[in-house]
Order: structure tokens, then C-alpha cells, then sequence
């Protein structure tokens, strides 16, 4: 089986080489891409292989543009450190779409469906409608939660607020007063209504504004430790797998 890889993290390239190595040893990786740009001048003159592994999030843009300029019929395994809405309608459409960071299992499963797979439609469409969903979904965000206090509800504009936090299996959201109030939203839909230029989910527990964050540490194994200003509850920890990423993000 001819693989390709799209992939900007030389690690998570590596690992996900090594994983396929190990799953299945026939397995031939043609070639790896770690930009937007390189995938569509490759995609655009070689069509030599059985399956592709797209992150979605590459060094110079999103994976979606790619299908915007190259028509595609070759299935594709999507990967990535994100789990939002626009993402999750690929694990309907497309083989399969697996959260970072891989593991063996997970990646097993993917070449299974994929080799079961006995009918493949032309998926050019279904990337241009879901790239048009994505687009869209980017240009709203939610500006405003409305809190409850006491015996009342008050407006809490998003730009008032440092970030999210789960307490005792209850969303909450911290102001930049050190003021936290309750939020009806769990975490997962947090991500899709925040916009992703000003927040960014560091872990399971906790999603941070830019500008709350003062200073990052270097941690034990290749782990980040942020320090925030209001001050949250709790060591904020971003995972070695994440860490490349949220620097990229932190510095665009």
C-alpha cells in the first residue's frame, strides 16, 4: 500500500511512520508534505498512491485549501490536535478522522475501514461543501454569554474573559476581574463558538484567551507550564504533542 503524508510536525511525521511500520510493514510511504502549498504542486502531478494522512492544520494554512485547487479521489485519513465542529463532519464523510496524539490502535482501525471499504465516491465535492461550512463557521464566533448571578443574568462580553475551566464537572468561565461565573456549554462546544485566533483549548480542563497568558515554561518531557494573569486553579499543562502547535498558535 502507497501512502502519502501530510504532515508539518517532524515528530508526529515520524511517529505516524513508525505506527504504520509496525501495523503493517508492506506499507510504502511515498512521500511526505509539510505545507499546503508543496501538497498542491504534488497532488497536482502524482496520483501514484492508495491513501493520504492530512493534518488538518499545516505551516501555511489549513489542509481544506488544498481541495479547493486539486481534485482529489483518493481517500484520505484526516489527523489533528482539534476536535471542532467543522472536523467531526469528516469522520462521517471521509475514512476516518483521528485525534492527536496517535495511537497504534486508533491508526489500525483506520487502514481497516479503509481496506474494507469496498466503494469509494469521488470525494472533490464533499471537500468543497465542508471547506464552505468550515470557511463560514470561522466568520462567527460568539461575542456574548449571558451569566447567571445571584437572582439575576447579566451579559459577560467573550473579550471580558481570560478563559474556561471545568470545577466539580461544571464549566466556568473566568473574567479578567477574577470573576468566575457558571457557562451552559460544555468544553466541546466551547471550542466550536470560540473564535480560534483569540482561544485555545491547552488541555481537557482548561481554554485560554492569548491575552491572559504571561509567560510559558518548559516542562518535564517536552510539556509546557503557562502562567496566566487573572490566575487560574490548577497547573495549566500543555501536553509535548500540543506543545508545537500552540506555540505556532500563540505566535501567529
Amino acid at each position: 500500500m502507497n501512502i502519502v503524508i501530510v504532515e508539518d510536525e517532524w515528530e508526529a511525521c515520524e511517529h505516524l511512520t513508525s505506527l504504520l511500520n509496525e501495523i503493517d510493514p508492506s506499507i510504502h510511504i511515498v512521500k511526505k508534505i509539510d505545507t499546503v502549498h508543496q501538497a498542491i504542486s504534488y497532488f497536482k502531478q502524482n496520483h501514484d498512491f492508495d491513501l493520504i494522512f492530512m493534518d488538518i492544520h499545516l505551516a501555511d494554512g489549513i489542509s481544506f485549501e488544498i481541495f479547493k485547487e486539486v481534485e482529489l479521489s483518493i481517500p484520505v485519513i484526516f489527523t489533528s490536535a482539534y476536535d471542532q465542529y467543522a472536523i467531526k463532519a469528516f469522520k462521517v464523510n471521509s475514512i476516518d478522522y483521528i485525534l492527536k496524539p496517535l495511537v497504534k490502535e486508533e491508526i489500525e482501525q483506520a487502514i481497516l475501514k479503509f481496506k474494507n471499504q469496498k466503494q469509494q465516491a469521488n470525494p472533490q465535492a464533499m471537500f468543497q461543501s465542508l471547506y464552505q461550512e468550515f470557511a463560514q463557521a470561522s466568520k462567527t464566533y460568539k461575542t456574548t454569554f449571558l451569566v447567571q448571578y445571584k437572582e439575576a443574568l447579566y451579559p459577560v462580553a467573550t473579550s471580558e474573559l481570560a478563559g474556561f475551566f471545568i470545577d466539580q464537572g461544571m464549566v466556568k468561565g473566568l473574567t479578567f476581574e477574577g470573576k468566575a461565573y457558571v457557562i451552559t456549554h460544555t468544553m466541546e462546544q466551547l471550542e466550536v463558538d470560540l473564535n480560534p485566533n483569540e482561544f485555545y483549548r491547552i488541555n481537557r480542563q482548561f481554554i485560554l484567551q492569548r491575552n491572559c497568558i504571561k509567560r510559558i515554561d518548559y516542562y518535564f518531557n517536552g510539556k509546557l507550564k503557562i502562567k496566566t494573569d487573572p490566575v487560574f486553579e490548577g497547573d495549566l499543562i500543555v501536553s509535548k504533542a500540543k506543545a508545537s502547535d500552540f506555540k505556532k498558535w500563540l505566535n501567529q
